[in-house]
């Protein structure tokens, strides 16, 4: 058997399963999905996925096709279910984190430059982390820390899927995998 789809398929399982806890959350009203946040992720993972796909790394892209897949959905749910802001509940951040993908995919679509796409999906995506962060540290109980520790374990077996290595391909999965620990870790301490 080849380990490689051995090993996607795991990630690709443990990818849809993180997101169980969200969805149960959102449709009980517990959880108030951000719009922005939602649209950013799901275009990063999308930009990502495509870019890391051309540059070889093989079958390991299908758990972020599925979390890009999973993200939009959310995103669409947020357009009911998500914080009842006026208009988007624009703050200046949302718009930096959305101008950041906005130029991921500017990078990849006009340039073809996949590694550039990944960096700037990779440094948006991680600003768009620090506020979560900050809050998880202060108010551990306000994220669901099993969505984050899987999430991260879905990103460990996604790296292991890969079929090459290169900063384009491992950029984005290491360093959300670092983010999503960090943050589930942080949750567990309430």
């Amino acid at each position: 058997m080849d380990l490689h789809l051995l090993f996607a398929g795991i990630a690709s399982v443990i990818g849809i399963a993180c997101f169980i806890p969200y969805l149960r959350d959102i449709f009980r009203g517990t959880t108030k999905p951000h719009r922005y946040t939602w649209f950013v992720w799901a275009a990063l993972q999308t930009v990502v996925a495509q870019a890391m796909w051309r540059s070889g790394a093989g079958i390991a892209v299908a758990p972020l096709v599925i979390g890009a897949v999973m993200c939009f959905f959310i995103f669409l749910l947020s357009l009911k279910y998500g914080s009842k802001a006026k208009g988007w509940g624009t703050k200046t951040f949302d718009l930096v984190c959305l101008a950041g993908a906005l130029c991921a995919i500017a990078a990849y679509v006009f340039f073809h430059d996949a590694l550039l796409s990944v960096v700037l999906a990779t440094i948006t995506d991680t600003l768009g982390f620090l506020p979560t962060l900050r809050k998880v540290y202060h108010e551990p109980h306000s994220e669901t820390a099993s969505t984050h520790l899987l999430s991260g374990t879905s990103n460990v077996f996604a790296l292991a899927a890969l079929a090459s290595f290169s900063v384009t391909t491992v950029l984005y999965l290491a360093t959300i995998m670092i983010l999503d620990f960090l943050c589930g870790f942080l949750a567990l301490r309430k």
